[in-house]
């Protein structure tokens, strides 16, 4: 069946990705509540039963919002590192023992066929990570929440069939926005967000003839928009030298208020 893939959702509002293949189910992230996680879902014509096991980035609440409830309602595991525990003990509420389950940053664990990484990434949250998934010659790379693309997060994500990256914001927007000085500098800093030309320079180093779709994620609201993003990482990657067609390798948009199609790898 090789992997396939939905982003729920994505924004500062909330995240959520399921990916699958043919033996597991997992969901990335709990950022939205129960009920909305469960509505999105429907979209995809699947539900909570379906899940075995929720995987956390890091702490911050666009992220885990709905986590505790989520894993209580369908009797989930939960996969995050200690440090990502410690700092979601008191907001994820009781959960049982069994299902508490610490998965080092550097640790390859898999699930049945489905293999899956943690990556260090850069962000202001206690341990954030990105994740890689594999099914025997297919990979996916989720990499959002993240100040800048690390020689390290570059080589966790090259050779990937299909990324999720973040491109949070645009610079200038941001810049002229509404947001306090000290929450743009922390937007704009090494352990923030990613902005469009960041994401398109990102994208210029780690374009290969394997990587056929980047899904352009965690857009701003306030500082971005999806046209805006697309357009910008092109012409960023073909400043690079980067020129390509749709046919060859297509930038893909994400949603905060519904999901993306489902995504077979090798489609």
């Amino acid at each position: 069946m090789g992997i396939s893939f939905t982003v729920l959702s994505s924004g500062s509002t909330g995240n959520a990705t399921v990916v699958r293949n043919g033996d597991t189910t997992l969901l990335i992230d709990a950022g939205l509540s129960a009920r909305r996680i469960d509505e999105l879902l429907k979209e995809r014509d699947m539900s909570g039963e379906e899940i075995d096991g929720i995987l956390v980035t890091h702490e911050h609440s666009d992220h885990i919002k709905g986590l505790g409830a989520v894993a209580r309602k369908y009797n989930l595991p939960i996969y995050a590192n200690e440090k990502t525990w410690e700092a979601i003990n008191r907001s994820v509420g009781k959960i049982a023992d069994e299902n508490r389950i610490v998965l080092d940053s550097h640790e390859v664990k898999d699930f049945g066929t489905l293999r899956v990484e943690p990556f260090e990434i850069s962000h202001d949250a206690a341990a954030p990570v990105g994740y890689c998934f594999y099914d025997g010659d297919e990979k996916l790379g989720v990499a959002t929440d993240l100040g800048y693309v690390s020689d390290k997060v570059k080589k966790a994500i090259e050779g990937s069939d299909v990324l999720v990256l973040e491109a949070n914001h645009d610079i200038e927007m941001l810049r002229m926005g509404r947001y306090p000085w000290n929450t743009k500098r922390r937007i704009l800093g090494d352990m923030g967000h990613l902005s469009n030309v960041s994401a398109g320079d990102a994208l210029s180093e780690l374009l290969t003839g394997d990587t056929k779709r980047a899904y352009l994620a965690h857009l701003s609201r306030d500082h971005n928009m999806m046209d805006l993003a697309k357009m910008t990482v092109r012409d960023t990657m073909e400043d690079n030298g980067c020129f390509f067609k749709d046919s060859e390798f297509k930038l893909c948009d994400t949603y905060y208020d519904r999901s993306t199609p489902w995504d077979r790898l090798k489609d």
